[in-house]
């Protein structure tokens, strides 16, 4: 799955049709695979994400462009579609990618990963997260005992980032998959 960025900027005066269709906070318009998650942001911006689950020779076979992107919308809302083609940046790609949930390495003494470097995984709301406890967990335990301090770190960071990773997973296809929207609507509404 891969994504693509765009902001639309003066968004009330410019495009006020898909202005009021994100209102004052976020959007979320899906189908399985692909969709528009959208936001605003300050100054009279909306950050629009606009997903397509398409192999990335999809994205790079030919140019990435608004049009090219918005014709994966034929049918949907014109203030939808104008998201990505009243843009006024050009789509930028951002592929996700993912290590297995239960990823692991073997232990090399002096050496470990810690963020996004150890447990690279779908998005899922915990990147920064992770990578703030990663640290901390580390620093503790360098200081406790420098000479296991990368061994106890590493379980202790595995076991998390697998459990988080699976959770993100299921909640991309929660979001994504087959049942969009109605994963998610579930989900917001208990």
């Amino acid at each position: 799955m891969s994504y693509v960025d765009t902001y639309l900027h003066d968004v009330d005066r410019r495009h006020p049709r898909a202005a009021a269709a994100v209102g004052a906070g976020a959007l979320y318009a899906l189908e399985p695979g692909q969709g528009f998650l959208a936001h605003r942001e300050a100054g009279n911006v909306i950050h629009t994400y606009v997903v397509l689950s398409r192999p990335v020779e999809w994205f790079t076979r030919a140019a990435l462009t608004r049009e090219r992107v918005a014709a994966e919308f034929t049918g949907w809302a014109p203030e939808l579609v104008a998201l990505i083609a009243g843009s006024d940046t050009p789509p930028v790609l951002r592929s996700i990618h993912q290590l297995l949930d239960r990823h692991r390495w073997a232990r090399t003494p002096g050496v470990t990963l810690l963020g996004d470097a150890a447990h690279v995984t779908v998005p899922g709301g915990e990147g920064a997260n992770l990578a703030m406890l990663d640290g901390g967990e580390l620093g503790q335990a360098i200081a406790a005992d420098p000479g296991t301090a990368l061994a106890t770190y590493e379980e202790r960071m595995f076991a998390r980032a697998e459990s988080e990773a699976v959770a993100a997973r299921e909640t991309i296809e929660l979001i994504f998959g087959a049942g969009a929207p109605r994963g998610l609507v579930s989900l917001l509404n208990g």
